[in-house]
């Protein structure tokens, strides 16, 4: 039983010097260690982010009459055999800010929907969320996020909704996509 027991204090103390012990310094620094360090590159890509809206055109109006914009578009839009492009979403989205800005410098998608639609930029935002415009179209962008388009016909008929996610390539908008997307829901003649 001596032997037993002798063999097993030894076991143990084997054991317990095996594990590497620190003095107490290197374990405070070990402690520190474990703090969360801020991420840098987060913190660059928000404040590029925020240049980058700061200078981008800002395309939705909260004080606008929704409802009534949305009226006279459809006039417009029978008179001229048109399709009305609702953009919804709001100056703070950079993502909406983004697609109105490779709209507008890009021509050859200038062009498509200059040609084929009345396109308005439905604002939702803290000023004017819009609720009973987006309420008649199903709320939209509770579902799909922003910017979200809402495609009217002539005659103010809602024929589709696009959630815009599945247009996006890196940090922008495919040509490809968009082009395609504007020729689909461009009036049939």
């Amino acid at each position: 039983m001596k032997k037993l027991s002798l063999i097993g204090f030894l076991g143990l103390s084997f054991f317990a010097f095996s594990q590497n012990i620190k003095p107490a310094d290197e374990r405070k620094n070990d402690e520190k260690s474990l703090l969360v360090k801020p991420d840098h590159s987060e913190l660059d890509a928000k404040k590029k982010a925020a240049e980058e809206k700061a200078k981008l055109p800002k395309p939705y109006d909260p004080k606008a009459d929704a409802e009534k914009d949305i009226q006279n578009l459809i006039a417009k839009a029978k008179k001229e055999k048109k399709n009305i492009m609702i953009q919804a979403g709001g100056n703070w989205c950079i993502w909406c800010l983004r697609f109105n800005q490779f709209v507008q410098t890009t021509p050859e998608l200038k062009s498509i929907v200059d040609k084929n639609y009345e396109y308005y930029h439905l604002n939702y935002s803290p000023d004017n969320k819009n609720e009973k415009v987006f309420e008649a179209y199903g709320n939209p962008g509770e579902k799909f996020g922003y910017p979200v388009f809402i495609i009217l016909d002539k005659n103010g008929k809602m024929i589709h909704v696009q959630q815009s996610d599945v247009l996006e390539e890196g940090k922008g908008y495919s040509l490809e996509k968009v082009k395609e997307f504007f020729k689909q829901w461009a009036p049939k003649s």
